[in-house]
C-alpha cells in the first residue's frame, strides 16, 4: 500500500516537473524568442512602478550618464505605431560602458532583429528582468549564467538591431516577473522614474 502511495506520489511529481518544463520552453508568450520577433505586438506595460520595485536601488547603467540627462520615452509608439517602446533610450557614444544597474544572473545573451546584441539580467530576487539592448559589444567573458554585481561593467553601448547609426544608444527595460516566467515573458515597468528622471 505505502508502495502504491509513493509511486503514485512520484509519477504526480514528474508530471508535475514535466508541465512547468513545458510551459517554460520558448516561444510561450513571448515576443522575442531564439532571435525570432513576432510583430505588431505591443509589450505589456504599466505607466508607474510598483512599491516594490523602488524600493530596490538601481543606478543609471551608463558610465558617465546622469539622471538630469535622461529623456523619458517608456511607452512612446514605435515602427508604424502599432508597437509601444517598453523601455527608455539612454543617448551615448558608441563603445561607452554598460553597467548592469542592479546585481543579478546573465539569464540570456543573444542577437535579435529588433534588439540587436541584448543581454537579460535576472535580478538576485528573482522577480525582475533587467534588459540591455542594442549593444556594440558584451564585455569579455560575459556569459549566460554568470552572476555580475551591481556597476559591472556587462557590455558597450552601439546600435546594433533596429536602430540609427546616427544614435548609438542604450534601450533599458524593467519586467516584473511572474512565478515561473522566462526571460521572454515579464511585464514592462517604466525605467525613468526609478533612475531619477525628472
Amino acid at each position: 500500500m505505502i508502495r502504491r502511495i509513493a509511486t503514485l506520489l512520484l509519477l504526480l511529481i514528474v508530471g508535475w516537473l514535466g508541465w512547468v518544463a513545458i510551459l517554460n520552453l520558448p516561444g510561450r508568450g513571448g515576443s522575442e524568442v531564439s532571435g525570432k520577433v513576432q510583430k505588431n505586438v505591443a509589450p505589456r506595460v504599466s505607466p508607474s512602478p510598483s512599491p516594490r520595485a523602488a524600493a530596490g536601488k538601481l543606478i543609471i547603467p551608463v558610465t558617465g550618464v546622469t539622471s538630469a540627462e535622461l529623456v523619458e520615452s517608456f511607452a512612446d509608439p514605435r515602427g508604424d505605431g502599432t508597437r509601444t517602446h517598453g523601455a527608455i533610450d539612454i543617448m551615448a557614444p558608441r563603445g561607452t560602458a554598460v553597467l548592469a544597474a542592479s546585481a543579478g544572473t546573465v539569464e540570456k545573451l543573444f542577437d535579435s532583429k529588433l534588439g540587436g546584441l541584448t543581454i537579460y539580467v535576472r535580478r538576485l530576487d528573482g522577480g525582475w528582468i533587467d534588459y540591455y539592448a542594442h549593444l556594440y559589444s558584451y564585455s569579455p567573458g560575459l556569459a549566460e549564467g554568470q552572476k555580475v554585481a551591481q556597476g559591472q561593467p556587462i557590455g558597450t553601448v552601439g546600435s546594433t538591431g533596429d536602430a540609427s547609426v546616427e544614435g548609438p544608444h542604450l534601450h533599458y527595460e524593467i519586467k516584473v516577473m511572474a512565478p515561473g516566467e522566462g526571460w521572454w515573458q515579464g511585464r514592462g515597468v517604466d525605467p525613468y522614474p526609478l533612475l531619477g528622471g525628472k
